[in-house]
């Protein structure tokens, strides 16, 4: 047996697809693997040009093969995306070596790539596990507002939803109003912050025609516009008070009457109220009324800001990922390491919106499949916010254990059980590690 035959039966007998290339781009070997991948034999693929093989997102711009003939610079495990001969897209990463003779010139290349699709196939049941709705997650918080939220959607109460601003509050309210039984009914959003606190009033409840200057006719409010649906209103806080008396009223008698109107009009309507503001400071400054409070209060959904939910990250840059894909029509698979590693540390005082406007940016100015340092805007830092958590600044792996136990504690306010939940440990192998780390926890 010659070494043609045992270099074939070795390549044959592995599980990633393998293939060389002459300095021409040819094909001149094609394992067995690389058939059952790609659905090509090896007779049709030897002697073809490498690109109308293998079909790959990165063939035209971004060609893993050219850079390491090029460069000599081998690539590791690069995701990519190839079409098979029956027009499926596949995930792929490849890998690229230089082909050398004896006398140590260049003669061609070498590139192994491993089928992806079980992996893919996995994280795309991963996603739908954590997700709700149009809500991604696996904050151990928000799977918990997960798990009440179709005895909330089926009851017909009224809902406060706190937190910052583009944590996704509306997407809680749509979600609430989809699982419910007024599904089929309008849902109508409402910013009191961006409308003039004159113009509320007959924004929410109409008016009729002759109640002001340019009033010709009757005009529906969003009340109306709601009925048998649900009703939105986004930062409530901004309410002036004399509305606030209104809509009190809607909620205890089911009524309210339109600006300049001389009856009454009976509302079913459920209202799903949200703030970026501390509602118990709204009222102790008697800046929102106390009854009203209360009564918009009957459940309180808190959405923690990305920062504290650094685990959904990853989670949000997927789907961005496919989102954008869409929208652009691109085929970009993924951020490079060092991307990710500052995504993930950084702060998001705009939350979850911010980090959607960080990836579309990119989307506009990335033209390979990876998107890298020099795609983010400008105006993010290239350092991360929390130093002691950037992985450049730890020795050891207990350095850099003790940082994310401590971060943890730190998140979930001491709190033994929630700091192991959001670590993915027991609480008893928490508790080791606070005694054998030296941690105090109080």
């Amino acid at each position: 047996m010659d070494e043609y035959q045992k270099t074939k039966i070795i390549l044959d007998s592995i599980a990633e697809g393998v293939f060389t290339v002459d300095k021409n781009w040819r094909i001149n070997s094609f394992n067995k693997a690389a058939e059952v991948i790609t659905g090509i034999s090896r007779n049709d693929a030897i002697g073809q040009v490498c690109k109308n093989i293998l079909k790959a997102s990165v063939c035209e711009t971004d060609c893993a093969l050219r850079y390491t003939m090029t460069t000599c610079k081998q690539v590791m495990n690069k995701p990519v995306y190839i079409v098979d001969i029956h027009g499926n897209k596949k995930a792929i990463t490849i890998s690229t070596a230089l082909l050398k003779d004896d006398d140590g010139t260049v003669i061609g290349g070498v590139e192994t790539f491993r089928d992806m699709t079980v992996v893919e196939d996995l994280r795309k049941q991963v996603m739908k596990q954590y997700c709700c709705e149009d809500i991604i997650s696996r904050n151990h918080k928000i799977q918990q507002i997960f798990t009440m939220m179709p005895q909330v959607a089926q009851s017909d109460c009224t809902v406060l939803i706190e937190g910052d601003t583009g944590t996704g509050k509306e997407l809680f309210a749509r979600a609430i109003h989809n699982l419910s039984s007024r599904n089929r009914k309008p849902f109508i959003a409402v910013n009191c912050a961006a409308l003039p606190q004159p113009l509320l009033e007959s924004e929410l409840f109409g008016y009729k025609a002759g109640a002001f200057t340019d009033a010709k006719k009757d005009k529906p409010g969003r009340f109306a516009l709601a009925q048998n649906g649900t009703l939105f209103l986004d930062e409530i806080g901004e309410m002036p008070q004399n509305v606030q008396v209104k809509l009190l009223r809607v909620l205890q008698e089911k009524v309210y009457e339109p600006v300049g109107a001389v009856s009454s009009e009976k509302a079913n309507v459920r209202v799903i109220a949200a703030t970026n503001k501390n509602m118990s400071v709204q009222v102790e400054q008697k800046q929102f009324r106390n009854d009203l409070y209360y009564r918009i209060n009957i459940v309180r959904l808190q959405l923690p800001p990305l920062k504290d939910r650094s685990e959904d990250i990853p989670l949000l840059v997927d789907h961005f990922i496919n989102k954008f894909n869409h929208i652009y029509n691109k085929n970009i698979c993924c951020f490079a390491d060092d991307v990710m590693e500052l995504l993930m540390n950084y702060d998001y005082p705009g939350n979850i919106r911010e980090l959607e406007n960080i990836v579309e940016h990119c989307f506009v100015l990335c033209r390979s499949d990876v998107i890298e340092l020099r795609h983010l805007p400008s105006s993010l830092p290239k350092h991360t916010a929390d130093d002691e958590f950037h992985i450049s600044s730890f020795r050891t792996l207990r350095q850099m254990e003790h940082s994310m136990i401590e971060n943890a504690l730190r998140r979930n306010n001491n709190n033994r059980t929630a700091a192991a939940k959001e670590l993915g440990i027991n609480p008893s192998t928490l508790f080791r590690k606070l005694k054998t780390l030296h941690i105090k926890s109080e």
